[in-house]
């Protein structure tokens, strides 16, 4: 199935929900340029949930999502609010969303998986989710460890329902290549950091900016592996054996980026930063990712 079908939205571009960045404001300018806006609830507290839901659906009539990210310690607290007052789609990453996928689907929710190789996409789709997004290590935040390249069309052939590319996509040409791997749209992050309407300090879009394309580093281990531009804390980081000092340097720090403290913040990107040249509107970027999308797309 097509995936302006699936979510009913005019363009197969999906906004990466990036952890206490993807506020509101960027979900509805997503949402209203013709992709699909997608919500962080890292952070957020049932009410504050509640709130942004309202806050979105007062500004926007179209299709837009909500991010369960699995690591978080409240989400028994959160998954009431979504059951309640049903969104059109919940994406999930960072953990396993079995023991309530069920309930968001027959909520009428659509559940989009963020996977990290075959055996979970396989997994996703027995589950019932309704398509996956196949990320690879190139992206910014929490990583995998297989490449977009390669992920996408191995996922593409393992499972039947729609495949999401996500990792080092923020061109028009990366939206092509990802089509032709196989995919039925994309995930978009770091092009979005540099989005008007995108809340974070001036500083965090500077430095995505001023990236070029080696002007990222991974840090940490396992599931704490992460993928951020080369920084003060970086610098630190990788040369830390000591895994207490290690959690110490690192809590917090994404927040620490937002409000632009480069010495010691977190300003996770990832590698297609060296692509961006220029603070846009999310719609124009929008409209320069659609630029890729075939026009003719087979169901």
């Amino acid at each position: 199935m097509q995936l302006t079908k699936l979510l009913h939205v005019q363009k197969p571009i999906i906004q990466g929900a990036m952890a206490q960045i993807s506020r509101p404001e960027l979900v509805i300018a997503v949402s209203n340029a013709g992709g699909l806006g997608v919500l962080t609830t890292t952070g957020s507290t049932p009410e504050s949930l509640q709130a942004d839901l309202k806050t979105i659906r007062a500004a926007t009539k179209q299709p837009f999502g909500v991010n369960l990210m699995l690591q978080q310690t409240n989400i028994d607290s959160l998954l009431p609010v979504l059951l309640a007052d049903p969104v059109p789609v919940v994406f999930t990453s960072a953990g396993n969303p079995a023991p309530f996928l069920q309930s968001l689907i027959n909520a009428g929710t659509k559940v989009i998986s963020v996977i990290p190789n075959v055996k979970i996409a396989k997994k996703m789709a027995a589950l019932g989710a309704s398509a996956v997004v196949a990320e690879g290590a190139e992206s910014g935040g929490h990583i995998g460890t297989e490449n977009t390249m390669v992920l996408v069309p191995q996922v593409a052939s393992a499972v039947d329902i729609p495949v999401i590319a996500a990792g080092g996509i923020g061109t028009s040409a990366g939206v092509k290549a990802a089509f032709a791997l196989g995919a039925a749209g994309v995930q978009v992050g770091t092009a979005f950091l540099v989005a008007k309407e995108t809340p974070i300090d001036p500083i965090y879009k500077q430095l995505v900016i001023k990236a070029d394309d080696n002007g990222t580093v991974v840090t940490g281990t396992g599931g704490d592996r992460v993928r951020s531009l080369k920084t003060p804390l970086t610098t630190k980081l990788l040369v830390t054996t000591d895994s207490a000092t290690f959690s110490q340097l690192s809590s917090g720090s994404l927040l620490r980026a937002i409000h632009g403290d480069v010495d010691h913040g977190s300003f996770m990107a990832g590698e297609i930063a060296g692509a961006m040249t220029k603070i846009r509107p999310a719609k124009e970027i929008i409209d320069d990712l659609n630029q890729g999308v075939p026009t003719i797309i087979e169901d």
